[in-house]
């Protein structure tokens, strides 16, 4: 199950004990209006509801000197402040995801009761979004430069080495502008701010709920800080042990489980019949034809070329949505329709434009000259400092020709879409937390897991479950990434624990609301 061994646990223990902060002793967060922008989209009425702040944390909570960096808050009040149990801290994931805007949205991931009774707050993490972003380029043009040599599945001995070699340019632009805060973006670094913002807000403990990502934020907060954790529910887990303990194996995996996903996919398809386009013959192995076929040329549609780099994108992308898989489909046949032109089939089907799988970037972006860098690079930075690569960047390449028999769609797209990178980042010894895991929370943390999600397998989320000290495991007979908002089911179990503590039975198997092909019911 990935779990490390007992020997030095009690030692281990000891050197994890942080110093939670102390409500009271801790500044208040000033809360005040937000701007037009952030709360753009929300009804007239609803603005009453939001307030925003920027709260002050240091770069490195054990060196004052480094300086210091802006947390962005927003948050929106609780409908029935007599009733109020406290704050509710969100995180998307990514990492890098800006979670400012989930309190916008949380009517979607939430029933009524817990928007009457939290106040929800969401934040940018440090080096994300609004909280100082963490940039590597000072223009766009040496981002675009740098990016577009990132050959997402190459094949050649020249996409290869351009790729890894854009890898090598990416570190040493963020080595040379990135900063102090380069060296302090591990999760431990994000948990120990999110621990001051709880008790900045006035709460004893937190309340949290985390996606994808976000699961390894709120498992680092348990097991940090367990009597300072309320209620924690993580949806679309990763596996805080092997993440944390060896990224190329954790990568690998992470490669199945896409595998495991789009298996799942072209079976569902095959089963459902002419709900799906794709479902004609066998969807597998026209699947595997299409994927072969693209590894030697793209495929011409009335619309542009298509790939291998467009399609293994576009494929993946899809199965993180199960509201996504009939336009996949309709794309999937499209593609195998332009190979079998003789086919009786094909003279009936009208060219069409592609739906999902998209021809992606065509080239450098449209930029004045020198115009400014506005996105963050926080994505590397985190995935860096928390994952450790004890591999040297030659050996990348072998080890995606192994993955990729093993994972014969995915596996070398995840080696050169995370693998290839972090062996040459430029961060030197961040603080990351790395364990035990196993802290006893008052309450059990709720872990809740798709059986076919492709980005957080369900293998990740039992992995998840069974490494903390005190959880339950609520499982979904569910494809895509994440199911909160999804499953009423889910969401009535997670609204009874957050605001009542009530801890769900174990051993529970959840539907979504709408399966793949179906429609939702009316009523």
């Amino acid at each position: 199950m990935g779990l490390a061994g007992t020997a030095g646990t009690a030692a281990a223990a000891e050197d994890s004990v942080v110093k939670p902060a102390v409500v009271g002793a801790t500044a208040a967060v000033n809360w005040g209006a937000c701007s037009a922008d952030t709360l753009a989209g929300v009804p007239a009425d609803q603005v009453k509801f939001y307030s925003c702040a920027r709260y002050r944390v240091p770069i490195d909570h054990d060196n004052a000197a480094l300086g210091t960096i802006d947390i962005a808050l927003l948050k929106r009040a609780a409908r029935t402040p007599d009733k109020r149990v406290g704050s509710l801290f969100l995180n998307p994931g990514g990492p890098g995801g800006s979670g400012l805007r989930m309190p916008i949205s949380g009517q979607y991931y939430f029933q009524p009761q817990v928007l009457d009774r939290f106040d929800l707050v969401g934040f940018d993490p440090r080096g994300v979004g609004q909280s100082n972003p963490l940039r590597c380029f000072t223009t766009q043009e040496d981002a675009d430069e740098v990016f577009s040599a990132q050959i997402p599945v190459p094949l050649t001995r020249a996409q290869i080495s351009g790729t890894l070699a854009s890898y090598r340019d990416y570190g040493q632009f963020c080595k040379n502008n990135a900063g102090s805060l380069l060296n302090h973006m591990s999760t431990k670094d994000v948990v120990r701010d999110l621990d001051t913002l709880r008790a900045a807000v006035g709460d004893r403990k937190l309340s949290y709920v985390g996606f994808s990502y976000g699961t390894l934020i709120g498992s680092t907060y348990a097991s940090m800080f367990p009597k300072q954790s309320r209620a924690i529910v993580i949806d679309g887990n990763v596996d805080p042990a092997l993440r944390t303990s060896d990224g190329v194996e954790y990568d690998r995996e992470r490669a199945q489980g896409f595998e495991v996903s789009l298996d799942g996919f072209l079976k569902r398809c095959d089963q459902v019949g002419a709900k799906c386009a794709f479902s004609d013959g066998s969807p597998r192995a026209k699947f595997d034809e299409l994927r072969e076929y693209l590894r030697k040329q793209p495929i011409t549609l009335p619309g542009g070329t298509v790939d291998i780099n467009q399609f293994t994108g576009g494929v993946s992308g899809s199965l993180y949505s199960p509201s996504a898989f009939p336009s996949l489909a309709e794309d999937l046949q499209a593609l195998y329709t332009a190979i079998h032109p003789a086919g009786a089939q094909a003279q009936a089907v009208r060219p069409q434009q592609l739906k999902v799988i998209t021809k992606g970037k065509r080239g450098l972006a449209d930029q004045n000259p020198d115009s400014p860098y506005l996105g963050d690079d926080s994505y590397f930075a985190v995935n860096c400092s928390d994952k450790p690569f004890r591999i040297s960047q030659e050996q990348v390449p072998s080890i995606a020709a192994k993955w990729e028999r093993e994972s014969p769609t995915f596996g070398r797209y995840q080696t050169f879409a995370d693998t290839a990178g972090c062996p040459v980042w430029p961060a030197k010894r961040p603080d990351t937390y790395r364990g035990p895991w196993h802290a006893k929370t008052d309450v059990p943390v709720v872990v809740v897991s798709n059986y076919y999600d492709p980005a957080t397998r369900y293998k990740f989320g039992q992995r998840m479950a069974a490494e903390l000290g005190n959880s339950r495991l609520l499982s979904v007979d569910a494809f895509g990434h994440c199911i909160l908002g999804d499953a009423l089911g889910v969401d009535k179990a997670v609204a009874d624990y957050l605001t009542d503590l009530k801890v769900p039975a174990s051993g529970q198997v959840f539907q979504p609301n709408v399966q793949p092909f179906e429609t939702a019911a009316q009523g």
